[in-house]
């Protein structure tokens, strides 16, 4: 695949400068004349090709529009808040499964205290971007501050619940869903109740249990291959 490159919009004679012109010229090597992809912050991509290297800057000229890669179904993933490496790797292979957004979840039986992950944005929407340039994606995915869960699941729209324990009942999805996947320790009782109350559907992920961070990473591709695109 050809080196990919953010830039806030592509123009014509498109400017990169910053720390995308430092890793493409610096890290990635690119010479006049290659063959670059853009894409923008609006979700626009496009074919490119390098035509000067300045000091600070290089000018890429863009060519045809790129078809998106993005998925027409919606997916807001909120992710109990577990041990930070294994979040972070749900943050990774979501956003390579075509993840819209991510919600820090913060329930019942959540063990990191918050000032475990305070200050951890900067770092996450890195990963976020690192992410979205390997897997081709247009569009950056948000990440929200965190939640509690009561505050989720009261949100409009339809959201899955998923629980090893739990009854299923099919979801009725059309263009966005919100999935909730717990902590290691589970889904308290008071939680459970709140989530039937709102109104939310429930989902098992197979007879074995799964640790958390595999459960939220089944459960968006699940939810995109049955709804989405995959």
């Amino acid at each position: 695949m050809r080196h990919r490159i953010f830039v806030e919009a592509i123009e014509p004679h498109t400017i990169v400068s910053g720390d995308e012109f430092h890793h493409s010229v610096r890290v990635v090597r690119l010479r006049p004349g290659e063959e670059v992809e853009l894409f923008d912050r609006s979700g626009r991509a496009a074919r490119g090709t390098v035509e000067t290297l300045e000091r600070d800057r290089a000018v890429i000229a863009a060519g045809e529009a790129l078809p998106s890669r993005e998925s027409p179904l919606a997916v807001h993933l909120a992710m109990a808040i577990i041990q930070l490496e294994k979040f972070e790797l749900v943050l990774q292979k979501g956003t390579e499964l075509g993840v819209r957004s991510f919600i820090p979840l913060v329930t019942e039986r959540v063990e990191l205290r918050p000032e475990r992950y305070s200050g951890k944005e900067e770092r996450w929407e890195r990963i976020v971007f690192e992410a979205v340039k390997q897997s081709g994606r247009t569009v950056v995915p948000k990440i929200e501050v965190p939640a509690s869960f009561a505050a989720v699941v009261a949100r409009p729209g339809t959201k899955i619940v998923f629980d090893a324990d739990t009854h299923p009942a099919p979801p009725e999805v059309a263009g966005e869903v919100i999935l909730l996947v717990g902590p290691e320790g589970g889904w308290s009782e008071e939680e459970l109740r709140v989530a039937r109350e709102s109104g939310c559907a429930f989902q098992r992920l197979g007879p074995r249990r799964l640790r958390a961070e595999t459960a939220a990473i089944v459960a968006a591709t699940v939810i995109s291959s049955r709804f989405g695109d995959l």
